[in-house]
């Protein structure tokens, strides 16, 4: 009734990215339109003409990793680094192409090597710009 009775669990901490993006990995996230996946940056693309920049980063899937060319947005308040344990936010998944460029979304923010239970990967920094706003989903 008040979760006094539930035990309580304690928080996940992960030496570094590599290894919180190994226990995502385990975890194998099933893709979701709205949902934000554990990835780690790979490499980086540099900025294009939009002001937005590209990065090679690797999925927490289902069936494993998966490589793919993801961005963060125009505006955005910074940007990750070769090796951050990072989160890519699902804007839609495109039926008509193949996988994984099916998935369209964006670096949303830099997660911290810490699993929080009932909370999830616990966000370091925000990559998504002010004019974005959040998805309202009534309960």
């Amino acid at each position: 009734m008040f979760n006094w009775f539930r035990s309580k669990k304690e928080e996940i901490r992960f030496a570094d990215s590599a290894a919180a993006f190994a226990h995502a990995c385990s975890i194998g996230y099933t893709p979701l339109i709205g949902g934000l996946v554990p990835a780690l940056v790979e490499e980086s693309g540099g900025l294009n003409r939009d002001g937005e920049r590209s990065f090679l980063i690797s999925l927490a899937a289902p069936a494993g990793e998966v490589k793919l060319w993801s961005c963060t947005l125009k505006g955005a308040p910074g940007y990750p680094e070769e090796g951050e344990f990072v989160g890519f936010r699902i804007v839609t998944i495109a039926s008509d192409l193949p996988d994984p460029v099916n998935l369209i979304g964006y670096i949303a923010c830099r997660l911290e090597p810490r699993l929080v239970p009932g909370k999830g990967w616990a966000v370091a920094q925000n990559y998504t710009p002010e004019n974005i706003k959040p998805d309202f989903r009534p309960m």
